[in-house]
């Protein structure tokens, strides 16, 4: 699962195929609709790995176990091999 934590209006922008937008500002209320298994594989992402480094943490103090900080849309995309898409 990828999941970008960037505003709506970044996302829009540019983002990984297949990600869910879940922007920082509502991650915690509503994070656990969008992923539900705490030991699915889930890589998140932002511009520079600050806000995803935040979400990835709280993910971890809520019992995720295998989640990782991507970074931004581009590393990820490149470590997934999907391509970036634009809406």
């Amino acid at each position: 699962m990828l999941i970008d934590v960037r505003s709506d209006a970044e996302y829009a922008s540019g983002h990984v195929d297949g990600a869910v937008n879940l922007p920082l500002e509502r991650f915690v209320q509503t994070y656990e609709s969008v992923a539900p298994d705490k030991a699915r594989q889930t890589i998140l992402y932002c511009q520079s790995g600050a806000r995803s480094g935040q979400a990835v943490q709280f993910l971890t103090q809520q019992g995720y176990t295998k989640v990782l900080n991507g970074i931004s849309a581009g590393a990820v995309a490149i470590r997934t091999n999907r391509p970036i898409r634009r809406d």
